[in-house]
């Protein structure tokens, strides 16, 4: 049974990285996550494995009954996956780093287009996710807060009236909403800017992380935006106050983008071209290697400099070119050497078929 499901989740393109989300250029997808906890249980890092078990047998139960997930949802037991298939719902940002290195009563339910998804027993009792492509925070926010209600209208969640909901971090007390856009920001990186707008997007109240949140670094100029506050602001006000922000950030870019292009037209199609030409023909590629030069090559296709590599190819390499999703394609594990042997292939394959007659 193990592998259908992952299976079933790779016979399909993940829904955040559609080709069509508003401001698509830069925005990749938004998402939000909401923390919740059951009345009555302790949390899970003081929780032993019975109560776990409750919480688990409680919220799979209530999250078949809820519309928005329904009896076609997958769900999945940590404790029957292998590393590399935990790791692949961790790349398909499914679950968090911290979840997959759990076994013990901790299950994830995804809808079948992967759009919504709960993590059981991470740091909380639920973990609660929504995304959609592009720059849309407010069309997340509907359909998490929708999600939210039928779960809420099942299950007793812990909320005090002065605090809101009690979360197991403190941080997240509050709203125990964090809200976030994925940017991609060439134009930033290659002006010299990202730093400066980095900074002066802390000073907001904002962080910046890499491409998997917290811990992790920006390859491929993929920035995971999201407010660092939970507490003292409405759902809705957070949103608002993210979305202004991000509206500058995208702004920003675009007016780096019009500007490479004015002044250092050569300097950027050197870039763009130099990365073209080793994801074409390199016979090794690290992943680090990779995601940046496809990071150039999405940045020529979103400026118009190749009419045969389109937008979908490049989006959907972004999440292939990963180390587990490479070694599900390739049916074994690969060594670190030979999955870099494995994806430059793999890479030069699918652009091959994307540009035929290069």
């Amino acid at each position: 049974m193990t592998p259908n499901k992952i299976d079933e989740l790779l016979k399909h393109d993940v829904s955040w990285l559609t080709d069509s989300g508003p401001d698509g250029d830069i925005a990749l997808s938004s998402r939000i996550r909401l923390a919740r906890n059951i009345q009555g249980l302790p949390f899970p890092i003081a929780a032993d494995p019975k109560q776990l078990e409750q919480v688990q047998t409680a919220a799979e139960l209530a999250l078949k009954k809820t519309a928005t997930m329904g009896r076609k949802c997958l769900d999945f037991h940590m404790i029957d996956y292998s590393e590399i298939e935990r790791q692949i719902l961790l790349e398909r940002r499914l679950v968090s780093s911290e979840f997959i290195k759990k076994d013990q009563h901790t299950s994830l339910i995804v809808k079948q287009d992967e759009s919504c998804a709960v993590m059981i027993n991470e740091e909380d009792h639920l973990r609660i996710q929504a995304l959609c492509p592009g720059f849309q925070l407010l069309k997340v926010w509907e359909q998490i807060d929708r999600l939210d209600s039928e779960l809420e209208n099942l299950l007793p969640y812990v909320y005090d009236s002065q605090l809101g909901y009690l979360t197991s971090c403190p941080t997240n007390v509050g709203t125990g909403m964090r809200a976030s856009v994925m940017l991609h920001l060439p134009g930033l990186v290659l002006s010299g800017q990202i730093n400066a707008a980095i900074q002066g997007v802390n000073k907001l109240g904002i962080a910046v992380r890499g491409i998997f949140g917290e811990g992790t670094d920006n390859r491929g100029n993929l920035f995971q935006v999201s407010n660092q506050s939970t507490l003292g602001e409405s759902e809705t006000q957070i949103i608002e106050r993210l979305n202004s922000i991000i509206t500058q950030l995208i702004m920003h870019e675009k007016n780096c983008r019009s500007n490479l292009l004015e002044n250092r037209k050569y300097f950027l199609l050197d870039h763009v071209g130099r990365s073209y030409g080793i994801l074409r023909h390199a016979y090794t590629l690290s992943s680090e290697e990779a995601l940046n030069s496809l990071s150039d090559i999405r940045i020529g296709v979103d400026m118009g400099m190749f009419n045969s590599v389109d937008l979908h190819t490049v989006n959907k390499l972004f999440l292939t070119i990963n180390p587990a999703h490479l070694q599900k394609f390739a049916q074994k594990e690969l060594s670190s050497q030979e999955r870099d042997v494995f994806r430059a292939a793999f890479v030069r394959e699918q652009l091959k078929n994307a540009n035929p007659k290069a």
